[in-house]
């Protein structure tokens, strides 16, 4: 790995094969393997820096985590098309090999990193010891009325800001939009820097055009093995129907160690952030509970 001199402003960076990954890690780093790891999958447009309220309070609590940026997002380099969801694993994979850590694994996925997630664990299976899924989506979303509009509208925007990225139209939204989570000073700088880049962007919407994809690739790797204790924590104040909700919480209720917490008040990013950060914790440290206790 790099040293710090020729490290990224924040955290490391990661060469993977000819690419390099942009990594932050946080909390307690002893000998490889002595502690578990939670490794941390931002939703779209994310970067490491979502993750950093819950890094650091994990951090309070000993726990270490890692939170990256996927190629061509935040600082790392980008990633050869498409962008979907087996590619994103493979590139996680290649990180974590690079660790040389045998820690065992949670993952902990935002937003349409749950779709991430469920083509990821069954690779890593054997040192998986749950995952914390926060307001995120499942492939078997795509099925609802309501969820398949908003994808579709998503997509289709997606497409536009492919071609127009480079005239800097997120400069000025990333001064709305860059930082709704209620980062520190210095991390929202970074967050909103990296949300106006058009390198982000680009690669951004390239995820989310995959989405249909990623979807149809976390069918076929199947539902999350049911001895994986699984949280779900969402977003109270984002109104969905009831049974969108159940779609979202499935995945803890077909666990043998699920766990549901709906966090009145939250928004889908602030849910990341100061007021609300410690029940996405609060999931964290049920999946280690649960999997310490068998």
């Amino acid at each position: 790995m790099p040293g710090p001199a020729e490290g990224p402003p924040r955290g490391e960076w990661v060469d993977i094969g000819g690419r390099r990954l942009r990594m932050v890690r946080a909390g307690p780093w002893p000998a490889a393997g002595e502690t578990p790891l939670v490794v941390m999958e931002c939703g779209a447009f994310g970067c490491a820096a979502d993750w950093h309220r819950v890094q650091e309070a994990l951090a309070g609590r000993g726990v270490r985590s890692l939170a990256y940026d996927r190629a061509g997002l935040g600082l790392s380099d980008p990633g050869p098309d498409p962008r979907d969801g087996r590619a994103i694993a493979d590139d996680l994979q290649a990180l974590l090999a690079r660790l040389e850590d045998p820690a065992r694994l949670v993952l902990a996925g935002h937003s349409m990193a749950g779709l991430f997630l469920r083509i990821l664990a069954p690779r890593i299976r054997d040192r998986l010891d749950g995952l914390v899924l926060v307001d995120a989506v499942t492939p078997e979303a795509v099925d609802h009325p309501a969820a398949a509009r908003m994808i579709g509208g998503f997509r289709s925007a997606m497409f536009l800001l492919d071609r127009v990225a480079d005239l800097g139209v997120m400069q000025p939204w990333s001064l709305v939009a860059g930082d709704r989570i209620g980062l520190p000073p210095d991390i929202s700088r970074e967050k909103r820097r990296i949300y106006a880049s058009a390198t982000h962007a680009r690669a951004s919407a390239r995820e989310v055009q995959q989405w249909l994809e990623t979807a149809a690739q976390g069918r076929i790797a199947g539902p999350f093995d049911p001895d994986l204790p699984v949280a779900v924590v969402t977003a109270g104040a984002v109104p969905l129907p009831p049974d969108l909700q159940a779609i979202q919480n499935a995945p803890a209720l077909a666990s043998r160690a699920g766990h549901v917490d709906r966090v009145e008040g939250a928004r889908h990013a602030s849910l990341l952030g100061p007021r609300h950060a410690h029940r996405v914790v609060g999931g964290v440290e049920h999946v280690l509970r649960a999997s310490r206790e068998g």
